[in-house]
């Protein structure tokens, strides 16, 4: 599984998601999007809005999200400890 998560710094739902990642031990490819122009208009174009957290799951993507959200997907992705 291969996961990219877009974040803003100073978000705190980012952090919250991140934390959650982190202490399950979650894999993912963090990118900056309040100070990466790149970034961002990828963002942008995968997610179709400018809203984060928003993660990319092996080409899934769940926009504007938080950590109820991406435990319920992974919940009904059958993967366990969530």
């Amino acid at each position: 599984m291969h996961i990219i998560f877009y974040t803003k710094s100073g978000c705190p739902w980012c952090d919250e998601v991140r934390t959650l990642l982190e202490s399950k031990g979650v894999a993912f490819e963090e990118r900056e999007c309040r100070n990466s122009k790149e970034n961002y208009n990828e963002l942008v174009k995968k997610s179709g809005q400018t809203l984060t957290p928003t993660l990319d799951i092996d080409g899934e993507i769940i926009a504007d999200t938080d950590v109820s959200a991406v435990a319920e997907y992974f919940q009904k992705k059958g993967i366990s400890g969530f």
